[in-house]
């Protein structure tokens, strides 16, 4: 879907699917007349394309075998398309789009230096490439102000990370605000009121408050929302006002505290609608004057739905559904759990049941979430979990420490407690789900992706009177080649990594005790993995070798290697290849097998 306005408010643009590849639409307001943009049937239009400030559509593609790059651009009245970029081996990010010079957008790219991103100036039109910023080695974001220009950076060495500043390009970035990994401060923007801006910020409190900081000293000048139970996820920030609107968090489901009454008003009015009743609303796009806005809302048992607002005459229009395939009311609800660890800290969670009456002494599917210290579970609608309570298994889902969104203190208690303490909540959780009589002792997979892979694996080696069966995607499998084979943009993070995980030279052991690659004697539950070959976080050769050690040990794995995958797979035939292997897999370990 994807889809995003025109800053004028007169086209709605999105993907939709032309011979098996994303391809780029547009649709004219005021007729209400199509127009297919794009029409490639090699690779997929990216979902980071955007508008420009004259009707011209910037847009992506990346060829995965290739390792190639192409960015173009083309003008909405002519449909003329323009190849703007076309380079090999080089990660682009946009950053900025200019209203005073709406053909020239700055980007940020690592063709100098694979490890190190600078910022560059792009005319679209004319394909002119022009340094705007280079990066000394150790700035790693940049925030635009209103105008294009970057007047805040942020640096780290891994371990501590400073934000600078700057009034103007003509003169250098002043330190002003000094911190540790710990604490997190993440500007927003300018509030347009001196050089104030909004931020959401831990320093010197547990939970990330929304804050408005001096950027002339650095210094807070005023909270202006917090809350106790979680961390602030995200603020909703109106470029046309220069203000911040609500600012949201998610303790067991997600919440909204509304900074403006007006906006609370139109959120609370929408949802009175019998369409959006118990949904959750996003702002997905606004065109300049912000009279059009983009919905998107979403259940549990719903992907949700993608809507036009008109505000001016508080108009809703259904431009497209995710899945419109799906009937909500035959899917299953996703419910907030809490328990103790085994240490007493409290830990949140989800269960899903499957439909019926039946609640008790149920086959059960444990998946931990990917992304340590970088992610968590959320409420919401997730294809996993309702594949697979919709066969019949129960899933739990749980925050263990370490995750985000819980506060300071929490995800800090994570910090080299990989395969320590942090498997120890994901263990906790499945005793509690027994005790509770919920789950069937001798019926219970582990299922993961990335970190939570790694989990999966760890379970089965190490709680084999857990786990019958495990399913892994692209699974961390020896935490000594995923911190050697890093790629090089993200080497400025690895003294973070050594702090949070451990350093391959003075915590060796502990490494080689918790990496699965190691303990394949251990393993002797059936097994699946799903890799995708170009997948730059793994070491394709090494999974190799430990698939046949484990077969050595006649251990039933089964292993999907796709040629033309990352992490995640974007072939729509490889997906549906995936869920139907895991059907059968979970049916036969979960079922059949006596």
């Amino acid at each position: 879907m994807f889809y995003k306005l025109s800053p004028d408010g007169k086209y709605v643009s999105y993907l939709k699917s032309y011979r098996e590849k994303r391809n780029l639409f547009v649709q004219s307001l005021s007729d209400g007349k199509e127009h297919m943009i794009t029409s490639f049937d090699d690779f997929s239009v990216r979902p980071d394309y955007f508008w420009t400030y004259n009707d011209q559509l910037v847009f992506s593609h990346e060829a995965i075998d290739f390792d190639s790059f192409k960015m173009y651009a083309i003008d909405v009245d002519s449909l003329k398309l323009r190849t703007v970029l076309s380079l090999n081996r080089v990660k682009v990010g946009m950053l900025n789009r200019s209203r005073s010079e709406p053909n020239v957008i700055t980007i940020k790219m690592n063709k100098r230096d694979p490890a190190n991103f600078d910022i560059y100036r792009l005319n679209i039109k004319t394909g002119e490439l022009k340094p705007y910023l280079i990066n000394p080695g150790n700035l790693t974001e940049w925030f635009p102000d209103a105008d294009g220009k970057i007047r805040l950076v942020k640096s780290s060495d891994g371990v501590n990370e400073t934000i600078s500043y700057r009034p103007s390009d003509d003169t250098p970035f002043k330190p002003i605000i000094e911190n540790n990994f710990k604490n997190s401060v993440k500007p927003i923007a300018f509030t347009g009121v001196k050089n104030y801006f909004y931020a959401l910020s831990n320093v010197n409190r547990d939970k990330t408050a929304l804050v408005e900081i001096n950027a002339e000293d650095g210094k807070e000048q005023k909270t202006i929302f917090s809350c106790g139970k979680a961390d602030i996820l995200n603020v909703e920030y109106s470029r046309n006002k220069h203000r911040a609107e609500f600012a949201s968090w998610e303790d067991s489901i997600p919440h909204k505290h509304f900074l403006i009454p007006a906006v609370e008003q139109i959120y609370n009015s929408l949802l009175q609608r019998p369409e959006l009743k118990g949904n959750e609303i996003r702002v997905i796009d606004r065109d300049s004057a912000e009279n059009k806005f983009i919905l998107n809302t979403y259940t549990d048992r719903n992907p949700g739905s993608f809507y036009l607002y008109e505000k001016s005459t508080d108009k809703l229009t259904r431009l497209g559904d995710v899945n419109p395939g799906l009937l909500p009311e035959k899917l299953c609800a996703m419910k907030a759990i809490s328990y103790k660890a085994r240490d007493g800290l409290l830990l949140n969670g989800y269960l899903t049941l499957p439909q019926g009456s039946k609640h008790t002494n149920l086959p059960v599917v444990v998946i931990p979430h990917d992304e340590l210290w970088r992610n968590r579970d959320s409420w919401g609608y997730d294809e996993r979990v309702q594949f697979l309570a919709n066969r019949g298994y129960a899933v739990f889902q749980v925050n263990y420490r370490g995750s985000t969104g819980y506060g300071k203190a929490f995800r800090s208690a994570g910090f080299k407690q990989v395969g320590g303490k942090i498997q120890d909540d994901i263990t906790d959780g499945v005793r509690w789900l027994i005790a509770q009589k919920i789950a069937n002792p001798k019926k219970i997979a582990i299922f993961g992706n990335g970190f939570g892979g790694f989990s999966a694996l760890y379970g089965i080696s190490f709680h084999p009177e857990l786990y019958n069966c495990a399913v892994v995607q692209n699974g961390l499998i020896n935490f000594f080649t995923f911190i050697k084979d890093a790629p090089p943009f993200l080497k400025p993070y690895l003294k973070m990594i050594y702090e949070m995980v451990g350093n391959p030279e003075t915590d060796a052991d502990q490494l080689r005790a918790i990496s699965p690659v190691f303990h394949t004697d251990k393993i002797k539950a059936p097994l699946i993995i799903f890799q995708g070959a170009k997948d730059q976080r793994a070491n394709i050769s090494e999974l190799n070798q430990f698939v046949r050690e484990l077969r050595k040990r006649n251990v039933d794995v089964k292993y999907f290697l796709k040629p033309n995958e990352r992490a995640f797979f974007r072939n729509e035939h490889n997906r549906m290849e995936m869920y139907a292997e895991i059907e059968k897999f979970l049916d036969y370990n979960m079922r059949v097998k006596p």
